[in-house]
Order: structure tokens, then C-alpha cells, then sequence
């Protein structure tokens, strides 16, 4: 009830410009008295385990810093298979399944448009939803407590990235339920990998309270009244599975696309995902 009540009230709210102001509030560094008690909530509210990152709380001079801290080495073990696609993010499943008539399941019982998600197509090499109907997707939902640093799922080129400015509504459960279209609305990156499954979309999806979201591939900052833009990288970055891909300046979405017959997924909704660790199975390639 109360997060159906923060969608309502974000309704006639300036979505954008509160979010621009949380993540320059979010930046700013506070006297250390007021920084280590609010540091200190935001740590015991959301659980977030510190024992997991790089550095002390003393370590990060600001909020935005926390949010994107680095992992210590080894904590998140990569499964090398190939057989396996892996989770780029530490978050929880939202949805998952099949593309259909070209749409997914946003939330149970509403849908959303793939096309309207990626954007146009009939630009050389840029994401085309047609070439995803009828192949797998998954929605990843990361929370304030989960690490926020984006990754690979799979090794490959990042051959185009397409930076949709948008809106800055809520990703939370009670949001995907109640806003139409929420994930396609919302400021995203998207990213073609190239890839020996083909080509994955990875979609960053920003959300209210979500400053910025930044790219190692690119020098997009979003949520900065930029327009439309759509790049090819050449050369275009080649980058191993699990590779730092982007970053969030607060909890955010990923959602993933692969062509038919690549995958089988391995989790079900609801299921925490750790970056690293197996999300699916790769499917024998047909003859």
C-alpha cells in the first residue's frame, strides 16, 4: 500500500529535476559528522553488507560513492562455462519468459512493447526488436542495498550503444504493476553485445531517485537533458564475461534479450541472482 501510494503522489510530481537534485545531493560531501550518520542510516536500513566491498565506510566521501562501490577480489566467482549465461548484477528476478507478438511481461498480467524498450530500428547494426520475437528475456531488478556496478553476461564487442532520455519513474514491484509502459518511459542504455549466442541486449533502465547512469564504453552521462543518441563504437570494445559495463547512482533495472533458441532460463521470479553465478542454460545449437 504505501509504495502504491509513492506511485500516485510521483504522478504530479517533476520526476526529472528531483531526480538531478537527489544525485547532486547525493554527490555532495557532507561534514563528517553529518556523512558517517548518514551513511550509517542508509547502511542499517537496507542491510548493505559492507564486509563484501573495497574499503571502510570512511571510504567513501559521499553517498553516490557507496552506491557504486567495487567489490574485493573474489567475492563474486565467475563461472567459466560456456554452457551458462551468467547474471551481470547483483538483483532479484522480476519477470522472465518468451518474447511474444512482440512484447513482455512487465509485471503479472501487463505487458509492455519491446520495440517501444530498445527504440527504432532500420539503422545499421542499432537494437531491432523484430530480430527478438520469440526469443528469451529477463527483467533484474536491483534494490538499494544491492551492489550497483553493471556487467557482462557474456563475453563479446560492444558494437552500439543508444542512450534514451526519458522519464524517472519508480522500478519497484508496486510501480511495474501500476505504470504502463513503465520500463520503455523510463531514461535507459541500451547495448548491442555481440556475442557467440549473437547478439544480447542489455538494457539500463534508470529509476526515481537514479542521478546518473554512466558507461565505461562511452562518455553518455544520463538524466542531463541530453537528446537521443545513437553510437556505433569502432572499434567496438571487447570485453570478457563479467566486465564492468555501467553504473548506477542508486538501485535500477537490467533487462536482458536474446535471440530464440539461445537459452533456457535456470531461475524463476523472485529468485535473488548474484553477479557471476548462473541465470540459464545455453541450448544446443540447432543443425
Amino acid at each position: 500500500m504505501k509504495d502504491a501510494l509513492i506511485v500516485t503522489a510521483l504522478s504530479v510530481v517533476p520526476k526529472n529535476p528531483v531526480a538531478r537534485l537527489m544525485g547532486r545531493t547525493a554527490r555532495l560531501r557532507l561534514p563528517g559528522w553529518l556523512h558517517r550518520a548518514v551513511v550509517g542510516w542508509f547502511v542499517r536500513k537496507y542491510r548493505v553488507d559492507l564486509s563484501e566491498c573495497q574499503g571502510q565506510l570512511q571510504d567513501f566521501p559521499t553517498l553516490a560513492d557507496l552506491f557504486v562501490r567495487p567489490l574485493r577480489p573474489g567475492v563474486r566467482p565467475i563461472d567459466p562455462r560456456p554452457e551458462v549465461l551468467v547474471s551481470p548484477v547483483d538483483a532479484r528476478v522480476h519477470t522472465l519468459g518468451t518474447v511474444a507478438g512482440g512484447r513482455f511481461a512487465q509485471a503479472d498480467g501487463i505487458d509492455a512493447s519491446v520495440a517501444e524498450l530498445v527504440g527504432p530500428g532500420g539503422v545499421d547494426a542499432a537494437p531491432d526488436a523484430r530480430r527478438y520475437e520469440g526469443g528469451s528475456y529477463a527483467i533484474l531488478y536491483l534494490s538499494p542495498r544491492d551492489y550497483h556496478r553493471v556487467h557482462t553476461p557474456r563475453a563479446g564487442t560492444v558494437s552500439w550503444l543508444r542512450y534514451l532520455p526519458g522519464t524517472l519513474w519508480p522500478v519497484f514491484p508496486a510501480a511495474t504493476r501500476k505504470v504502463e509502459g513503465l520500463f520503455g518511459r523510463n531514461e535507459r542504455l541500451v547495448f548491442r553485445i555481440d556475442t557467440d549466442l549473437g547478439p544480447i541486449l542489455q538494457v539500463m533502465v534508470g529509476a526515481f531517485g537514479v542521478g546518473r547512469m554512466t558507461t565505461v564504453v562511452s562518455d553518455i552521462t544520463t538524466n542531463t537533458d541530453g537528446l537521443p543518441a545513437d553510437r556505433a563504437l569502432t572499434p567496438a570494445p571487447s570485453l570478457d564475461r563479467c566486465a564492468e559495463l555501467g553504473r548506477f547512482e542508486l538501485g535500477s533495472t537490467v533487462i536482458l534479450l536474446l535471440e530464440p533458441g539461445k537459452v533456457e532460463w535456470t531461475v524463476q521470479p523472485g529468485d535473488p541472482v548474484r553477479l557471476g553465478r548462473p541465470i540459464a542454460r545455453v541450448l544446443p545449437t540447432r543443425t
